[in-house]
């Protein structure tokens, strides 16, 4: 069937809202489960009555509109989220590099899409999925902006033959994500003998985050960057610009400065302070929208008077459930790393460290940061196996006095990561899956790496 106009097509979507996917499936695909795009394959099919393709025009072409269907869920503490980043269209780097963004394409997907929502939540049967909502989308100029910039790291990546060093972490919004069986999924690029991991171009679960609340809760979000600022700065920019007039101020000051106690102890005090000193209201971070949308977590390191760091910097703790149970790039050091970027708020310390004499630090500076795709797969990827086979082995578990020590890679492992105890006493503990208990672990930056990357520049 051919849809003449938007307004068409759009009374047709949202005819679906409130409409399972048993009921609208009229060929029986759904109970092919083990086909990867099923759902939007009913929706095409049974719903739009038009064939399935994988060609690269738009799905309604005579539109430009492309159609994809995609899932959120509802986290605790009732806010939404994206369940997983939406793939658009395979990277063919023998010819990405020749064109412009305008003529990309990613924009020949994506610059307009109808979006229909349904809400992912375990144990509900899949044919008892619910369309949520259906809604045309078309980037904001800000948005295009930032993608732009993203397109044109990732391309410039591809002209330089460094296809093969592409890291879904070098960009804020759109990726290029590793799309492929495994690591024997590659493809030729134009500028260079190396093969590359096969990539599709992809919005960010953390930008899809961002737009679905965007839809659903709008209340949820605050910016910071003015209206079209990211048209013409990087978020790197604006962030530099945020704080700069803040940096060199002791900690204690700035928190009198934008209202707040200090109160070290309060590991909710620098969040609180970092969002007044962007001029938000929000008291979590993750509710910024810029922060949110570009996946950017952020870390506090505390430099000593003589330039070194004495902590090594933690992440979270690990599911040894899960370590004998998927691909290295569905675990959760590579998430870590791979798609995620950082945002370090450095502070400096102008007194030597004495055990239990308090220290107030200042605020020295922040480094927006992702580690590189060849650290990734380098050292990152080789603490991921080692952990996996000791795991396998059996962890040793070794008393010593009161204490007990273990065989899991630590700190002098590789000089870039370790694993390492977090817990909040010695009775904490986690499951391995030979049955020990273990006090629960962390994954880690060592310190030395850490100063590395800060005195890189």
């Amino acid at each position: 069937m051919i849809y003449e106009t938007i307004e068409e097509l759009m009374i047709k979507a949202q005819a679906a809202e409130g409409k399972t996917f048993g009921e609208i499936d009229t060929t029986g695909r759904i109970k092919n489960l083990r086909s990867k795009g099923t759902l939007g394959n009913i929706i095409e099919e049974s719903y739009f009555g038009y064939e399935i393709n994988s060609v690269s025009k738009p799905d309604f072409e005579n539109l430009g509109v492309e159609l994809k269907v995609t899932p959120f869920k509802k986290n605790k503490n009732g806010t939404y989220s994206a369940k997983e980043r939406l793939v658009l269209n395979i990277i063919d780097y023998m010819n990405e590099f020749k064109l412009t963004f305008e003529t990309s394409s990613f924009m020949s997907k994506a610059a307009k899409m109808l979006i229909m929502l349904y809400q992912y939540e375990p144990g509900v049967e899949i044919n008892d999925y619910q369309i949520f909502k259906a809604f045309l989308n078309e980037f904001s100029e800000e948005d295009l902006a930032v993608m732009r910039r993203d397109w044109e790291t990732i391309v410039t990546k591809i002209r330089n033959g460094h296809a093969h060093l592409i890291s879904e972490a070098d960009t804020m919004y759109l990726s290029a994500s590793t799309k492929g069986a495994n690591k024997l999924s590659v493809r030729p690029q134009p500028c260079s003998a190396i093969e590359a991991k096969q990539r599709a171009f992809s919005l960010k679960a953390s930008y899809m985050t961002g737009l679905i609340r965007k839809y659903l809760t709008p209340e949820h979000m605050e910016s910071f960057s003015k209206k079209g600022e990211l048209q013409t700065k990087s978020l790197d920019e604006i962030l530099n610009e945020r704080f700069k007039p803040h940096y060199g101020k002791r900690v204690d000051r700035l928190c009198t400065e934008v209202g707040i106690k200090y109160n070290p102890s309060n590991k909710s005090m620098i969040p609180h302070l970092m969002a007044r000193l962007l001029g938000v209201k929000k008291n979590d971070i993750n509710d910024i929208e810029e922060f949110s949308k570009a996946n950017i977590k952020f870390k506090t390191v505390g430099r000593e008077p003589d330039d070194s760091i004495r902590e090594h910097m933690s992440f979270k703790k690990v599911d040894f459930g899960t370590v004998l149970n998927v691909e290295w790039e569905e675990s959760e050091l590579y998430q870590l790393f791979a798609e995620q970027k950082y945002l370090f708020l450095v502070f400096r310390y102008t007194e030597n460290y004495t055990p239990k004499v308090k220290r107030i630090p200042y605020f020295e500076g922040i480094k927006l940061w992702n580690m590189p795709q060849h650290t990734i797969e380098g050292e990152l990827y080789d603490l991921w196996m080692q952990i996996r086979k000791v795991v396998e082995d059996g962890v040793e578990l070794i008393p010593k006095g009161k204490r007990v020590f273990n065989n899991l890679p630590g700190p002098s492992y590789n000089g870039i990561s370790h694993l390492r105890p977090k817990a909040s006493n010695g009775k904490d503990k986690t499951l391995l899956p030979d049955g020990q208990w273990i006090t629960k672990q962390s994954y880690w930056l060592d310190r030395e790496y850490i100063q590395e990357v800060l005195d890189d520049e």
